[in-house]
Order: structure tokens, then C-alpha cells, then sequence
């Protein structure tokens, strides 16, 4: 059970710093310091995306229309964070 644990844990920390780097890079090209013009950028960019919609659509439906504002990537990683701190007060279930 404890490998059930870690498992747990290792795909959050992976899906936060890619979130993280997903809401880096986006910083990063609105403020022009990345060109989506450039083919590793724009693949980057794409594969991001596309690992992080069906994360991000559904919640984007339920919140309402913030303008150019977008909180899905702030609800979803306080959503993992909630979900760590979860697993980590009950750690003892998987011991």
C-alpha cells in the first residue's frame, strides 16, 4: 500500500510543475519573451495544452466569464494541493 502512496503523490507533483511551466510559459509568451513563430516553442506550447484541457475545460464551464482573466489553472492547483494535503493526513490508511 505504501507504493499506492507514492504513486499517488509522484503524479501530483508531476501534474503541479506542469501546470507550473504551463503557467510560466504563458506569462512568458503574452509578455513577447517567447514567439510562438518558433517550431520548439509552438510544440511546447501545443503539447501543454493539449495534456492540460481536460483538466482545465471542465472547470472553465462551471466558473463564470472573468473577461481576459482564466482561474481555471488556480482552482486545479489548489485542487492538487487540497488533495495532497488529503493523502498526506491519511498516509497512515496506506501503511
Amino acid at each position: 500500500m505504501t507504493s499506492i502512496f507514492q504513486i499517488l503523490m509522484l503524479i501530483l507533483d508531476v501534474v503541479w510543475f506542469i501546470m507550473i511551466a504551463h503557467i510560466i510559459m504563458s506569462w512568458l509568451i503574452n509578455f513577447q519573451v517567447l514567439n510562438l513563430r518558433q517550431p520548439i516553442v509552438a510544440q511546447i506550447w501545443y503539447g501543454l495544452n493539449r495534456m492540460l484541457e481536460p483538466i482545465y475545460g471542465p472547470i472553465r464551464r462551471v466558473l463564470p466569464d472573468m473577461g481576459g482573466i482564466d482561474l481555471a489553472p488556480l482552482v486545479v492547483l489548489i485542487g492538487i494541493y487540497a488533495l495532497r494535503i488529503v493523502l498526506l493526513n491519511n498516509a497512515a490508511v496506506f501503511y
